[in-house]
């Protein structure tokens, strides 16, 4: 390493990110932080806490030894994510804007500013690795060696140039060790919560947001023998799998419903199994649910993916390899075929769960992680 190298660290006012900044000044980097402002409507909400983040943030910074900045990132954020995050919701899809939101702001807007300061990298705290394959000269993205931590399902995006340009430390760690060096070397946020979903959500509930933007189309909730059983406030607010917020816990499995759900062979399918919902029907406003976790309905064999991005900047050849569907799910076998540019497929060895349009399906060669696509479709 060169002295002094610049190192522009992306400081949430989490513990990760406070870790991150000093093992990196440890390493004998110049480090900088920098606070991102990604959501200002209502930022002063209960829901959305980025001025006490900074707060931490700042207070970090000066336990550390480092400069902080604060950029605000907003316009930005609105334009490139949320947009598009709305856009889906309305299609009837249900998007994950923490990966938009790495691909369009993290590790671009983010990655622009600190090279204008001059820095040599950037780093955050995301459970991830990033490694240089000698062979191939390309750049690797990994998942982080924590397996309950690793967010490599959200930086799949990320091209080569961002890749050459981003060191992930706490990716080496686990969570019980970042924990640790915070209390050991007496960070304020050492034992601060970790956050939970995306700013402009944050703990409040989801429907009540999502109201406030996209207009309410009520319409039928029907079973799977085409009986309405109750009505949907308007497809955008559900997504495939969902069991809450159904309004229809009351209605059980009962008689010719019940009987078939029993001649399928469901696992413990009877009066008092929960309702999910198993299909969107935008050109009826028809919400489809069905009872039992795990109904036909729910399971699917293969996927269509489309607006496809890869880590090499090239897709892997078609063959056997893992893949996520949605976060924290286990990698599933899957073989990958393609039939045209920027869209693949992918068959599982084992039917996945509640396989939802709009989410990524992200693919692995063992622990690393080669990109993915947002999934158009799911078939048997």
């Amino acid at each position: 390493m060169t002295a002094r190298q610049r190192i522009v660290v992306g400081l949430s006012g989490g513990v990760d990110s406070a870790v991150t900044a000093h093992l990196l000044k440890q390493q004998g980097y110049e480090v900088i932080g920098i606070f991102m402002k990604n959501w200002e409507d209502d930022d002063d909400s209960a829901y959305c806490s980025s001025n006490i983040d900074f707060v931490d943030a700042a207070a970090v910074a000066d336990v550390i030894g480092i400069e902080i900045e604060h950029v605000n990132f907003a316009a930005e954020y609105r334009d490139r994510v949320f947009a598009e995050f709305l856009r889906e919701y309305q299609a009837g899809r249900t998007p994950n804007p923490d990966i938009l939101c790495n691909a369009e702001i993290k590790f671009k807007a983010f990655l622009d500013h600190a090279m204008r300061l001059g820095a040599e990298k950037i780093a955050t705290g995301h459970y991830a690795r990033v490694r240089l394959n000698a062979t191939t000269g390309r750049h690797e993205l990994l998942k982080g060696l924590d397996p309950s931590k690793d967010q490599s399902y959200f930086l799949h995006r990320l091209n080569q140039a961002q890749l050459s340009k981003t060191l992930f430390p706490v990716g080496e760690l686990h969570k019980t060790e970042v924990r640790r060096i915070a209390s050991e070397i007496g960070l304020p946020n050492a034992r601060k919560k970790d956050s939970t979903g995306i700013c402009f959500i944050g703990e409040r509930p989801f429907r009540e947001f999502l109201n406030r933007y996209i207009s309410r189309e009520p319409g039928p909730i029907q079973d799977e023998h085409g009986r309405t059983i109750a009505q949907h406030v308007g497809l955008s607010f559900y997504t495939l799998g969902q069991r809450q917020g159904l309004g229809i816990g009351g209605l059980k499995a009962k008689g010719a419903a019940l009987k078939a759900a029993q001649a399928r062979g469901l696992r413990g399918v009877g009066e008092h199994e929960p309702w999910f919902v198993a299909r969107k029907d935008m050109t009826t406003n028809t919400l489809w649910v069905v009872q039992g976790h795990d109904h036909p309905w729910l399971l699917s064999s293969a996927l269509d993916a489309a607006d496809a991005s890869w880590c090499a900047g090239a897709p892997p050849a078609p063959g056997d390899y893992a893949a996520k569907t949605r976060y924290r799910q286990a990698d599933a076998a899957c073989r990958l075929t393609f039939e045209k540019p920027g869209a693949f497929s992918l068959r599982f060895s084992q039917p996945q769960w509640a396989v939802t349009p709009g989410q990524s399906a992200v693919l692995y060669d063992g622990e690393v992680c080669l990109g993915g696509g947002v999934i158009s479709g799911a078939r048997d």
